[in-house]
């Protein structure tokens, strides 16, 4: 496929440099919430349903919001500051634990270690203080593993109180599903023997994106794929990073223009409208065998958004994580991944009465050694805070926050991240197979 005789080695070759250039990384406008809404949330409510008007690809679990009974598509984000309150509501037919990504030292969201499953018909009400700006993510999948349907991921957008260098947003949320010729789900867990792997992006086969030329847009690319680690590139275009997992970064140039994202991750980066009005530049996803042609950026046949480019943006504003961390007082652990000698259990058979696997001070930094025992990359995310990927010296960091990493087989590499947030928090791992167990620890700050 032309442009692309580069991209399919960022997955195939999956050492340090070239899976963490850009991990963490609207049919889904169900996931932006007004800020009036936050504000005045009376009727507000996150729903865990099944979609009945789903047609394609299946009639999956779903998380949506809505007002006064009504679904809603809102068209705008809550912002950093505001306090959110809403009702979780779960319609399915099974306990639904909500799984938030990216939300720091938020005990409310705290799935399992504070706030257990909720029961079927259940009705529970929350309050949370938007604290961070970034992308989010809310899914249904950490009990998921097994059950008849699989479920879709849920964008939570919180913009920042300053204003940034983008024209416009616009997410981009990557799925997979595994369907069989009747054209049921495989939910993850199961053998998929006999299905047929389909890849959507905001709940569709393809998207078209117009845009006009000289124009800024702000992707946020969310990976909503169940196991499987990929990379997204947007031909013919140059692609900024300019934030991780949430978390604002040092701007970058995404590695041959193309950001590879763990499931779970999200990377928000700036993309500047290039090429002649009417021109076509397609969206590519590589899922480490080939790339597949998922969208399409148009450009459109009218005057440009502006004479000339922008001029490089300055950095996301923070979100106040610390500039620095003390590593040579650090606490360490060591923690083995895809050893099933290591105490990691399934989400089902969780409790807080296990051993926790690291136990930290509040104020200290701590550092985690992780070795994947797999032999095939295994999958670790962080809750309740965000952390730093370490040089191999241990002298120094990459200049950005994840919660989310992805780990080659027997490799290992360490992480710190500042225990600012007192609590019990989960911690998830999860080999890169459809049929791997979705498996958990947890780490306590007290």
């Amino acid at each position: 496929m032309a442009g692309i005789e580069t991209f399919p080695d960022q997955i195939l070759r999956l050492d340090r440099r070239r899976l963490l250039a850009g991990l963490g990384a609207t049919a889904l406008v169900p996931g932006v919430i007004s800020p009036l809404w936050a504000q005045a949330p009376a009727g507000l409510a996150l729903h865990a349903r099944i979609d009945p008007s789903a047609e394609y690809p299946v009639k999956p679990d779903i998380l949506s919001w809505s007002a006064n009974g009504a679904t809603r598509e809102l068209d705008h984000a809550v912002s950093r500051g505001d306090t959110l309150e809403f009702a979780l509501v779960n319609d399915l037919p099974a306990p639904a634990a909500f799984n938030w990504h990216g939300q720091d030292g938020l005990s409310a969201t705290a799935p399992l270690t504070a706030q257990v499953p909720l029961a079927v018909g259940a009705k529970e009400d929350v309050r949370i203080l938007l604290r961070q700006a970034g992308t989010f993510l809310c899914d249904l999948r950490l009990t998921g593993d097994g059950q008849g349907r699989p479920s879709r991921a849920l964008p939570l957008i919180v913009r920042e109180s300053e204003p940034t260098a983008a024209d416009r947003d616009q997410i981009c949320l990557f799925e997979d599903w595994r369907l069989r010729a009747d054209r049921t789900a495989v939910a993850p867990g199961r053998d998929p023997k006999d299905t047929t792997a389909l890849y959507t992006i905001n709940g569709q086969p393809t998207l078209d994106i117009p845009a006009r030329g000289n124009e800024r847009l702000r992707f946020r690319f969310i990976n909503g794929f169940q196991r499987t680690v990929i990379a997204v590139k947007i031909e013919n275009h140059d692609v900024q990073v300019m934030a991780m997992d949430s978390q604002p970064a040092e701007p970058f140039p995404a590695r041959n223009g193309a950001v590879v994202l763990a499931p779970g991750a999200r990377v928000d980066a700036f993309v500047d409208v290039t090429g002649p009005s009417g021109s076509t530049s397609q969206i590519l996803l590589h899922d480490g065998k080939q790339a597949h042609a998922l969208g399409r950026l148009l450009i459109e046949e009218e005057p440009p958004a502006r004479t000339h480019p922008l001029p490089p943006a300055p950095p996301l504003p923070s979100n106040g994580l610390p500039d620095r961390l003390d590593l040579k007082s650090a606490s360490r652990f060591d923690l083995t991944l895809g050893d099933p000698q290591a105490k990691w259990i399934t989400p089902a058979a969780f409790t807080n009465t296990s051993t926790p696997a690291v136990r930290a001070k509040p104020g200290r930094t701590v550092v985690l050694a992780l070795t994947n025992r797999a032999n095939i990359a295994t999958v670790f995310h962080l809750h309740g805070h965000h952390f730093r990927l370490l040089d191999r010296l241990d002298d120094g960091w990459k200049p950005f926050w994840l919660d989310t990493l992805a780990i080659e087989p027997g490799a290992t590499q360490r992480v710190a991240f500042a225990a600012e947030h007192t609590g019990h928090w989960l911690i998830e791992s999860a080999a890169t197979d459809w049929t791997a167990p979705r498996l958990v620890r947890w780490y306590a700050v007290e």
